[in-house]
């Protein structure tokens, strides 16, 4: 297989386009643009909201007009992460895609299907003349990956259907009814940089190949968090000898990715430092053996650095202590049969980065149950203030609740059923979706979610699994048609 014959092709080219547009997070102006001229261009009506998300309405096919309104929707927005040594520029560069047998990639970063497959699957219906549909509204919403702020802003009034699909989740065959709602929690250390005891001897450590992943998607699936694991090393060290000095802590990049790698800077007595870099050696294949599954790249590294000043002991201690001490990973399952035992509650530690004078840490939570999701918040500011930080979390967004009945989803069953002679997974999803604000704006419309296989998003691994492209497209055809 190669780039050239794709199927759907007009899809492919779509999402070809597309990757040549710069759109990080929050920086989607030229997506932006890019979309509004493709709308007008083609004659459609287009609009652009106060926030930035766009609309473009495409009338119905003759004989459709009198069903009801369908919005298409997805997130023009992309998480940009690469792999430490490749030089790539998020704001200037055009994705680099390559085909893998039956897998689409990028090569170094982030391939940026998540949702730009989705945003390429919306342009090729509104291109295509030969589709049969009612009339449709195509809704691309910026910034769904550092906030949801796209969907936040909008207003009411600004998308008028009666049934919405969105088109970012990741597994073929899996039809979402409902997500987690989810908050960022933030934390900040202030210290003074002093000199290290005389006779230290500088260490630099660094971790880096873990898998990594989404923090909703993946958080099940017991991947190593960098952040926790260098975290694990400093408190163990710092028990065991006297003397070691924190001078510099960095990993993590993004709130809703799992940390592939990480460094830190440490002081230690110049006669224990043989036995910290043996210690090294014993904890990293200690951790290798204890994620021999799910992290089977990860490589370790420790050297002689240069010597600078560092954290003053008693914060450094503290923040050393409630790295050990702060919840990650799954905190609740889900208690609802229908929801078959997904993750309910969780939280992430996702960044933590110091500098001259402060050491700032950033982390997500998430929870289909919103007092729960307040409680796991909590645990993380108390944590965080008991060691002596400033701490806080952010309003963040609401959970999408499941309906008890809905046209919507017995149609996308039927139709599943129909054209592959299987069942599809209706069930929940514990990543965030921009339906659990649109159900407190618009809660009439009712909604779902599906769309093609992608794996390892948020990372450098991400990949399109490209077979799954053409039977998401044939069965959102047929469920145009039926709706």
């Amino acid at each position: 297989m190669n780039k050239s014959t794709l199927k759907p092709a007009s899809v492919f080219e779509q999402f070809a386009k597309i990757n040549e547009i710069p759109r990080p997070s929050k920086r989607e102006e030229k997506m932006i643009e890019y979309l509004k001229n493709w709308g007008e261009s083609h004659g459609l009506e287009t609009k652009v909201d106060e926030t930035g998300n766009v609309l473009i309405r495409k009338p119905a096919t003759k004989g459709y007009e009198n069903k009801k309104t369908v919005i298409l929707q997805s997130h023009m927005d992309m998480v940009c992460d690469k792999l430490v040594d490749v030089d790539f520029d998020f704001d200037k560069d055009a994705i680099q895609t390559y085909v893998d047998g039956d897998w689409l990639k990028a090569k170094g970063t982030t391939l940026g299907a998540d949702d730009g497959i989705g945003c390429a699957i919306e342009l090729a219906i509104l291109e295509a003349q030969d589709i049969e549909h009612g009339p449709l509204e195509c809704v691309f919403t910026r910034d769904e990956e550092t906030g949801l702020s796209g969907a936040e802003g909008m207003k009411s009034g600004f998308m008028t259907g009666d049934y919405l699909i969105n088109l970012d989740s990741e597994d073929e065959g899996e039809m979402f009814v409902s997500c987690a709602g989810g908050r960022n929690t933030q934390a900040k250390f202030t210290f003074k940089r002093e000199e290290a005891p005389a006779g230290s001897f500088f260490l630099r450590a660094q971790l880096k190949g873990l898998t990594g992943g989404h923090s909703g998607d993946d958080i099940n699936k017991k991947r190593a968090n960098a952040i926790k694991l260098l975290g694990r090393f400093l408190f163990q060290t710092m028990n065991r000898y006297e003397g070691v000095r924190l001078a510099q802590f960095h990993s993590g990049k993004l709130h809703n990715a799992i940390p592939r790698d990480g460094m830190f800077v440490i002081a230690v007595p110049h006669d224990v430092k043989e036995n910290v870099k043996a210690d090294w050696n014993v904890f990293s294949a200690q951790v290798e053996d204890e994620f021999h599954v799910t992290d089977t790249q990860m490589v370790w590294s420790m050297e002689s650095a240069e010597a600078e000043p560092v954290i003053e002991a008693r914060v450094a201690r503290n923040f050393v202590w409630a790295l050990q001490a702060v919840d990650n990973g799954i905190y609740a399952i889900c208690q609802d049969p229908e929801l078959n035992g997904m993750v309910e509650t969780s939280s992430n530690i996702a960044a933590i980065h110091s500098a001259e004078t402060e050491i700032t840490i950033l982390s997500s939570q998430r929870s289909n149950v919103m007092s729960n999701l307040d409680n796991m918040c909590a645990t993380i500011v108390a944590t965080f203030q008991l060691a002596g930080a400033e701490a806080h979390s952010s309003d963040g967004y609401p959970a999408w609740k499941m309906r008890a009945e809905s046209k919507l989803r017995d149609t996308v069953v039927e139709t599943y059923k129909e054209l592959f002679g299987k069942e599809p997974v209706v069930r929940g999803i514990h990543a965030g979706l921009e339906c659990g604000l649109f159900s407190e704006r618009y809660p009439n419309i009712d909604m779902i979610s599906f769309g093609p296989t992608l794996r390892d998003v948020h990372t450098p691994d991400e990949r399109l699994y490209i077979p799954t492209v053409q039977m998401v497209w044939d069965h959102l055809l047929l469920v145009l048609k039926r709706i």
